[in-house]
């Protein structure tokens, strides 16, 4: 009897958890890391299935020259949907009004020797296409009750992901601003003592040279 409830319960939560899965939205999502050359322009694709899907697109560069790019995002139609220059970071979400192959591209064209690296996340979130017939109430409550928290919990992980590439690109940041200052201190402290190695052998130049010269004595 036991062993029937058992499988009676692991059979439930096997449901459940479909149910769960295809009641929520489908989503795909890609995050990478890339390096843009300078003068570059580098593309990325994503496919849309259907009009009024919701498309997701974060980019941060971690590193390289004044840390800003830019960026653009194409429908199928070649038609700019939203574009920025000069930026170091954007999380925009916008409504595809278009099925087919959008373009995602990251242009270096500013910078003539700094290349740049970006990380971004392309997202494509589709609404519920089919949901399973439910005919036990119990069921449909308990269903709803575990959607309610993966959706909670998928928002939560969000939100932790976007923090956490938040303050990467801000430690990159700094440490590119810190980097840059040792150095700066470092070529001016060189300078420094060639000038003062320069002062001083000038000066020992100037004191030998005149000892040295020949005197003109002049008797009265």
């Amino acid at each position: 009897m036991a062993r029937t409830h058992s499988i009676s319960t692991y059979v439930s939560c096997v449901l459940l958890v479909l149910i769960s899965s295809l009641g929520r939205p489908a989503v795909e999502a890609s995050a990478l890391t890339t390096t843009v050359a300078p003068g570059e322009k580098l593309c990325f694709y994503a496919w849309v299935d259907k009009p009024k899907e919701k498309v997701g697109f974060y980019f941060a560069v971690q590193s390289g020259g004044s840390f800003d790019i830019d960026w653009s995002v194409t429908d199928p139609s070649d038609k700019i949907v939203i574009e920025g220059e000069k930026e170091r970071q954007g999380d925009f979400v916008f409504t595809a009004h278009e099925v087919g192959e959008h373009s995602f591209c990251l242009n270096n064209d500013m910078s003539s020797f700094s290349e740049k690296v970006v990380d971004f996340d392309i997202m494509i979130e589709s609404e519920p296409r089919s949901s399973p017939p439910l005919k036990q109430t119990s069921l449909l409550e308990q269903a709803s009750s575990l959607e309610e928290s993966i959706y909670k919990l998928s928002g939560s992980l969000s939100n932790i992901q976007r923090t956490q590439k938040y303050f990467r690109t801000r430690e990159n940041r700094n440490s590119a601003t810190v980097k840059d200052t040792q150095n700066r201190i470092f070529y001016f402290n060189i300078g420094i003592s060639l000038l003062l190695i320069g002062i001083s052998f000038t000066q020992v130049w100037i004191v030998r040279k005149f000892f040295n010269s020949p005197g003109k004595y002049v008797r009265v």
